[in-house]
């Protein structure tokens, strides 16, 4: 075994374990230098998110002693993060060598995410690659493996339609935006609330182009924060009356047990706005947009069960789309599979290159010393030809002849492809 994938994600473990064993960024530089340091392992990278930590590991170590350097990683796991006395087994995979090239493979092109087809992943994962480079945790064969998973990737994303259809609010909210405004780049997008849910409607929105985004939450600090990391504007709830006729779209998700937006607000609102229209998505449960407010022109209000049929034919065509990647996946396991190989193929050419020049030098050197010595220097070359070939070909000589004694056949067979020989019987 050359290659271990050894974690746990959403699928194989609860949130209160992944956090227990997740990596803080600033500390997998120190983190992988440890690991490194490690008796079996020669490269590693760590990818740690909120829904995985996984390792990925270059291991030097032959079959016989796979188990006990697997049982060393998950000691060292463990023992990173204080959990020598629990037991963490049931939630762990390990992916050995093809089957942990698949599953590198299968996570950076988002078939083992939460929300199938997702792209964020594959950004995490060349940050932990750059991570890892830059912590010289990385050699020939996790750099190999990295590059050829990011193109895999790229080609699924290329090739099939993963991540082209909503199969989130999120998601579907802003292609339905996209799809009322052309011109996104000259539009504002107002987001209520700084949760989970608005944070991903204002990454869909920011790589979409959107032109500003201005985030209204109860706790400005955490308006701040988000609004900062897309370039926006944070307000206070109570400021929404003063902007909301800059917005072009609206999207609303809070906590709140009655709603933020009246028909009053509104209503002024579009007066300001001289009748352009806003696009209005209301994704709280209870609602965040008071439902007459749906009653005005000017206003399109869709709630989530609008977008209900949008989520499920996307999530059709997603799984459509992964079959199709799982077919791309394979070819490409196969392909590094065959340059794995080829490094051994590789290391047996130079053995045995190193062997034929040391026969030769040995040739040499014995016949510059018969020419030192005056014999005829015709008779020393006929000397060096015979002596060469004898030495070159004795031992495979000896093994084709044993192999035929021992009915061995696909082996002198290997050699009649290997030397090119004819293969007419006389």
């Amino acid at each position: 075994m050359s290659l271990l994938a050894l974690g746990i994600n959403h699928k194989t473990a609860p949130v209160k374990i992944r956090e227990q064993l997740s990596f803080a960024q600033d500390t997998i530089p120190d983190a992988l230098k440890d690991l490194t340091a490690q008796d079996a392992v020669d490269e590693a990278v760590i990818l740690s998110t909120c829904n995985r930590t996984e390792l990925y590991c270059q291991l030097n170590c032959h079959d016989d002693d796979a188990e006990a350097a697997t049982q060393s990683l998950i000691e060292w796991l463990k023992n990173h993060h204080d959990l020598v006395n629990t037991d963490i087994s049931q939630y762990l995979y390990l992916h050995p060598d093809k089957k942990a090239v698949k599953h590198m493979l299968r996570v950076a092109s988002g078939l083992d995410s939460l929300v199938l087809g997702e792209p964020q992943i594959l950004g995490q994962l060349k940050t932990a690659f750059s991570v890892a480079k830059d912590s010289g945790s990385i050699g020939q064969f996790l750099h190999k493996l990295f590059q050829h998973t990011f193109s895999c990737a790229k080609q699924v994303r290329t090739d099939t339609a993963i991540g082209a259809s909503p199969v989130s609010v999120a998601f579907a909210s802003v292609s339905l935006a996209k799809q009322i405004f052309s011109d996104f780049q000259d539009h504002t997008a107002l987001l209520i609330g700084a949760g989970e849910t608005v944070e991903l409607v204002a990454r869909h929105l920011h790589e979409s182009g959107i032109g500003r985004i201005i985030i209204a939450n109860r706790t400005m600090e955490k308006a701040h924060t988000l609004a900062q990391e897309f370039n926006g504007y944070a307000i206070a709830l109570n400021e929404i009356p003063n902007h909301l006729a800059e917005a072009d779209i609206v999207i609303s998700s809070t906590g709140s047990q009655l709603p933020i937006l009246g028909k009053g607000t509104v209503e002024a609102a579009i007066k300001k706005r001289k009748h352009a229209p806003i696009f209005m998505v209301d994704i709280a449960v209870p609602r965040d947009i008071e439902e007459q407010v749906g009653d005005l022109e000017d206003v399109f209000l869709y709630t989530v069960d609008d977008f209900k049929e949008i989520i499920d034919e996307g999530l059709k065509s997603r799984q459509e789309a992964a079959l199709k990647a799982e077919d791309i996946i394979e070819v490409e396991v196969s392909h590094f599979m065959n340059w794995l190989r080829s490094l051994n193929s590789i290391a047996t050419v130079r053995q045995y290159r190193e062997q034929a020049e040391s026969i030769r030098d040995a040739v040499l050197a014995n016949a510059k010393k018969q020419i030192n010595n005056g014999k005829p220097v015709e008779q020393v070359l006929n000397d060096v030809a015979r002596q060469l070939t004898n030495k070159l070909i004795h031992k495979p000589c000896v093994q084709i002849k044993q192999a035929g004694m021992d009915g061995r056949t696909e082996l002198v067979d290997a050699a009649i492809e290997l030397f090119d020989l004819p293969t007419d019987e006389p």
